[in-house]
């Protein structure tokens, strides 16, 4: 009786409390739901071997709810992908690159570049490809409630139909590649498949730009089978350095593919 007395009064404190400061479950911080938040990070690739995704300590989380980092290494395929957070100039000549050399990519756009570069989202779909989703405000995702998560999701979907005509997003890639398993989970419960990358570099910072050959040997280095490539639009030197790195990659046997192609089933 007394157990019980004292679990009603423990009971009744919390749920003060909680009133008193508005916390709830739906509303908590990712800390207080499951695993998380990680920041996604690894040894990188080096002289055709594969980087060290496998061993990190989030691979069974992101395995469990079908994230994308890799595509089948057994074969030399390569997956091209660039996050638009905002315009710098340079998109314009990539999607000229990828239409000369007749390669597929998937740009993961905000809610900002959405609204400010109609013409090259209209483009991007036109010339065949992958649109996808990289959040309205390009927030901490793990931070977010729930319902949060699906308006950031939801906003870009909406204003980007209103300019392409199209609502068929399928794949969203988190800010700074920060994410918690309930992120992922919510995510992939409203039909998103989340993408990560297996080769990356700083490239982000535009005071930091170090010519093409910088781009290119960064890239070039990591090349492995099966490999996610994450650039960033805003790099003047990935913009010079994309098509010598398509030609040369394809002189190594590798072949270019869309996202959409990629299964997960075809991890290592």
């Amino acid at each position: 009786m007394a157990k019980t007395l004292k679990s009603l009064v423990l009971a009744t404190v919390m749920a003060t409390l909680a009133a008193i400061i508005g916390w709830s479950v739906a509303s908590a911080p990712a800390s207080a739901h499951g695993t998380g938040p990680y920041h996604f990070g690894f040894k990188k690739s080096k002289n055709g071997s594969f980087p060290s995704i496998a061993e990190e300590g989030f691979m069974d989380i992101m395995k469990k709810h079908e994230a994308i980092f890799l595509g089948n290494t057994a074969h030399k395929e390569l997956y091209l992908t660039f996050d638009n957070g905002y315009e710098n100039g340079h998109t314009a000549r990539i999607l000229d690159v990828l239409k000369e050399k007749k390669v597929p990519a998937a740009f993961f756009v905000t809610g900002h570049f959405v609204r400010d570069q109609p013409e090259l989202l209209k483009r991007m779909v036109l010339e065949g490809h992958l649109v996808g989703n990289h959040s309205w405000s390009h927030p901490d995702m793990t931070q977010l409630s729930a319902e949060q998560i699906k308006n950031e999701l939801s906003k870009v979907e909406q204003e980007a139909e209103k300019v392409t005509g199209q609502l068929d997003m399928r794949f969203m890639r988190p800010p700074r590649g920060i994410f918690s398993e309930r992120m992922l989970d919510i995510c992939r419960r409203i039909g998103y498949t989340n993408v990560f990358w297996s080769i990356a570099y700083k490239d982000w910072d535009v005071k930091q730009q170090k010519g093409w050959s910088y781009a290119y040997d960064n890239v070039m280095k990591q090349l492995h089978p099966g490999a996610v490539i994450l650039l960033h639009a805003v790099s003047e030197d990935n913009a010079n350095a994309l098509g010598k790195i398509i030609d040369d990659a394809r002189k190594q046997g590798y072949a270019f593919k869309s996202l959409d192609q990629l299964s997960v089933k075809n991890y290592r």
